[in-house]
Order: C-alpha cells, then sequence, then structure tokens
C-alpha cells in the first residue's frame, strides 16, 4: 500500500523542505499562524516562484491556515477578522497553487448556542470565493468547539453542506485532536466517512497526553500516549495523503515517515 506520507516544515522554501525529507508533499504556514496579519510568502521571488519550483520539483503544497480564525463566533471582532483572513489565506494558497487551506473548526462562547456557530460557518463558506479546497479539521478541545465530538462534527457539516460553494469543502483528520477530543482513533475514520463521506488529508500525530483530555500538544509517532499500531491503522483506512506535524527536523520525519510506510507493508 503506497500513501504519501509529508511533513509541516518550514516556509521559507517548503520545496527544498520536502526534499529534505524525500517527499512530494508538505504543509507549511503562509506567515505568522498566531496573527491577524495577512499572509507572507517568504520564498524568495514570491509566490509565482513557489508555484513554479513546487510544480518543476513535484511537490503537492497544502497550506494551514492561521490558529487565530475562528469563522463560527458570535463576536463581530472576531468573525469578521477571522473571514478576512480566510480569504486572504485562500488567495495566497491559490497563487502558490497549493492542493488545500486546512483550517480549524473553531468554538462559540460558553453561553452560545452553538447552532449559531454552525450557521456562522454556512454562511462563512457562502461569502469565501473558495479557489483552492478549504479542508476543515476536528479539534482537540476547547469550550464549545464545532469541530472536537462526533455529533458536533455531523452539525458543523450538515451546515457547511447548505451552503453554496459546499462542494470546495473537504475534511482533515487530525489523529492526535481525535485522540484528546475523546473519539476513539479505531473507528475514526469510519465515522468521519459516515458524516462526511470524505477524508481528503490526515494529520498524523501522536499525543503527549491521555484520552478525551482535550489537549492540543502533539508528540512523535510512537513516543506519546497513542498506540502506534491504531495511528498506522488510521492512515491505511483512510487512504488520503499524509502530513505529520510532529517535532524534529527532516532526520526525524524520514525516519517517521518510513516506519508508517513499513508498517503499511506488513499487512
Amino acid at each position: 500500500m503506497t500513501i504519501r506520507i509529508g511533513a509541516h516544515v518550514d516556509q521559507a522554501d517548503p520545496v527544498a523542505e520536502a526534499q529534505a525529507r524525500g517527499t512530494t508533499l508538505v504543509q507549511h504556514f503562509l506567515g505568522d499562524p498566531q496573527s491577524y496579519k495577512g499572509p507572507q510568502v517568504l520564498y524568495p521571488g514570491g509566490a509565482e516562484a513557489l508555484r513554479a519550483a513546487a510544480e518543476e520539483a513535484g511537490v503537492d503544497l497544502y497550506v494551514h491556515a492561521p490558529y487565530m480564525i475562528n469563522v463560527a463566533s458570535t463576536n463581530n471582532r472576531i468573525r469578521i477578522p477571522s473571514r478576512k483572513l480566510l480569504q486572504q489565506h485562500m488567495d495566497a494558497a491559490a497563487e502558490i497553487g497549493a492542493q488545500g487551506l486546512v483550517v480549524h473548526g473553531g468554538h462559540v462562547g460558553d453561553a452560545d448556542d452553538p447552532a449559531k456557530g454552525f450557521d456562522n460557518w454556512r454562511k462563512a463558506v457562502e461569502a469565501t470565493d473558495i479557489k483552492v479546497p478549504l479542508l476543515l479539521e476536528n479539534t482537540a478541545g476547547g469550550g464549545n468547539a464545532m469541530a472536537r465530538r462526533l455529533d458536533r462534527i455531523a452539525l458543523l457539516w450538515e451546515a457547511v453542506q447548505q451552503a453554496e460553494g459546499a462542494q470546495d469543502v473537504g475534511f482533515c483528520l487530525d489523529t492526535c485532536h481525535a485522540w484528546a477530543g475523546g473519539i476513539p482513533l479505531t473507528e475514526v475514520v469510519g465515522r468521519i466517512r459516515e458524516i462526511t463521506g470524505r477524508i481528503d488529508l490526515v494529520h498524523l500525530n501522536d499525543s503527549r497526553d491521555d484520552f478525551d483530555s482535550g489537549a492540543d500538544r502533539h508528540a512523535n509517532l510512537g513516543s506519546g500516549r497513542i498506540d502506534p499500531d491504531e495511528l498506522v491503522a488510521v492512515v491505511r483506512e483512510a487512504g488520503a495523503p499524509v502530513i505529520s506535524e510532529t517535532p524534529g527536523g527532516a532526520a526525524q520525519h524520514r525516519a517517521e515517515a518510513l516506519w508508517v510506510q513499513q508498517e503499511l507493508a506488513k499487512n
């Protein structure tokens, strides 16, 4: 079974980072992930040069949107800048020829009706000019989260499917987030597929914390709290491209990818 496995890398030269890891796909930020400032392409020559370099090297690029984005929020001072930032990163992702833009599901306030957050997501999809696939990612925790529990993910997906542009929305499954969010990895692929009908990308991460902890702290594969066999099983069952967001540099990521491929080859 051949599944492409890449990693989240530094954004200065993602093509070189991919080549250092012997892979044909990587994920990176465009700018500061903790800021409302617009995207930046740090690659020499800008977006056009990065797109050309990636195409020439046969490297697929995925962009992770800033963590600040929360289009579900009922707070105008959060939701409106979030929508603007989402569009800016969508535009930038398209300019570099990215395969997808990954964005977290966000949350509403503790006193808010979650239904408002789901509907805000519908409105955000309709308001966004989606130029590359918009990949919703499940999250590990957060008060009144939109995409932690399976029932919430189902309601979020239902709302998004009502939006014009829904055909361009996909799903990114994060193993650490599922584990920390209280979704057993032995059933997560099947349950997510029942809800969405698709898994477009897997974020393959171990967890430093216990099951259902709500903590988003990644660990290297095999060094955290998740059964390594369950991680491999998710990759096998999902059958989607894989990005690891684990600590370390090129050597560590190469070793992890090789281990996964060897495990996949056993069955």
